[in-house]
């Protein structure tokens, strides 16, 4: 029986913040895979090695976690005003399933550099020295990004000596601000129209949570309600079945509270958003790369899950969740942060520390963030193209 070769496909495989994905032209992608659907689907889960039962991506450019299940698609802008529009893809694991509900604020530190050095901004418009400005349509949630992406010698810079904690070494620091980050629909910012809320989850607890919908619909609990310190590493979580589930009914839950889905099942097929973190006042404690952290060296400590594993890092778009959270009086983030007026926050997560800020106040009786904006950097792993298995897009 013939078999037809493997289709090749332009692609980058680039680092952002503390994740890492494959990044395509949505002009190199094939015919069927340009335009949304069960093709691009298949395309993107056969690039990254998914479904895989085994939980390793062996045959794909995944790598078995959250931080590393991912792709991007950039084109030229249609937003007016904007450069590119971003779209981006969780891919999960062991299901056959992309999902599209979220942003990857680690990843939107690379796509201003992708873009730049994809040839899909006005050369014009970046310099050959200096700060290249990339406005970024951010497609999954209809938001706004600015990146401010170094260049020397008419490239975009990669190595520096900006340090960001969870990422091995340093490199050229990109600063991002997540423009409006907050939802605008009804309930805006806080869905339910509380700071804090009472969320029972039935067979395991009523629980105090701030939902929040800003950079990411996040679900926040206060650490010492679920037993924890908030110091908790990874194997702490992730190597505890029952803890990993729990973490999963209050996400579901959470979920139907917020109004993202209609009923707990649904959060099957939702595993992107909302996340879920918690959080508790500044301690002593180790990072997992064995440095010191003192308490005197972060406002609060907070642990986040992503994709029903406990982050080794922390999401972009949850440490702009916090950093709204932080600056409103009344939320569980901000009481954990010590309370008092703040414009930034510095958090520790379970690889080390980091600062966001955000702008918030309050309209008319409802909280609104205009910005908030961290640092992170980026770096191109590999360029070239990825092959795919013809049939995984038959007519290819």
């Amino acid at each position: 029986m013939p078999h037809a070769p493997q289709l090749r496909i332009p692609a980058t495989y680039m680092r952002g913040g503390t994740s890492k994905g494959v990044f395509f032209r949505l002009q190199d992608l094939p015919a069927a895979a340009q335009a949304p659907g069960p093709a691009r689907d298949a395309l993107l889960m056969r690039v990254i090695g998914s479904p895989d039962p085994y939980g390793k991506h062996t045959d794909g450019m995944g790598g078995a976690t959250s931080s590393t299940s991912k792709c991007v698609i950039i084109s030229e802008s249609t937003k007016p005003g904007h450069d590119v529009d971003y779209l981006y893809g969780q891919v999960s694991i062991d299901s056959a399933f992309v999902d599209w509900s979220g942003n990857c604020g680690n990843l939107s530190a690379a796509v201003g550099p992708f873009a730049i050095s994809a040839g899909l901004i006005d050369p014009a418009r970046v310099p050959r020295d200096g700060i290249a400005t990339v406005r970024i349509w951010q497609a999954n949630i209809g938001k706004t990004i600015v990146a401010h992406v170094p260049m020397t010698d008419g490239q975009v810079q990669e190595t520096g000596d900006f340090e960001l904690d969870g990422v091995t070494f340093p490199a050229a620091e990109i600063q991002l601000e997540f423009v409006d980050p907050a939802d605008e629909g009804e309930g805006a910012m806080f869905p339910t129209g509380n700071l804090v809320d009472d969320l029972e989850v039935p067979g395991v607890g009523t629980f105090k949570a701030t939902l929040i919908n800003a950079g990411i619909p996040t679900i926040f609990l206060d650490a010492a309600d679920l037993g924890y310190t908030g110091t908790e590493l990874q194997d702490a979580i992730n190597g505890d079945p029952q803890a990993l589930a729990r973490f999963e009914t209050i996400r579901a839950y959470g979920a139907v509270r917020m109004g993202l889905i209609g009923n707990v099942e649904q959060a099957a097929t939702r595993q992107h958003t909302p996340k879920v973190a918690f959080v508790a006042p500044p301690a002593d404690h180790v990072a997992s790369s064995g440095k010191r952290i003192a308490a005197g060296d972060v406002d609060l400590l907070v642990r986040a899950l992503s994709m029903g594993k406990l982050h080794h890092a922390m999401m972009g778009t949850a440490a702009v969740a916090i950093g709204t959270a932080a600056s409103i009086p009344g939320t569980l983030v901000h009481a954990a942060a010590g309370g008092g007026q703040r414009e930034a926050v510095r958090f520790g997560h379970p690889s080390g520390t980091l600062r966001v800020g955000a702008q918030a106040e309050q309209v008319d009786g409802r909280w609104t963030v205009t910005k908030a904006v961290m640092s992170r950097s980026a770096r191109v792993l590999m360029e070239g193209a990825v092959r795919v298995p013809a049939e995984t897009l038959p007519g290819a």
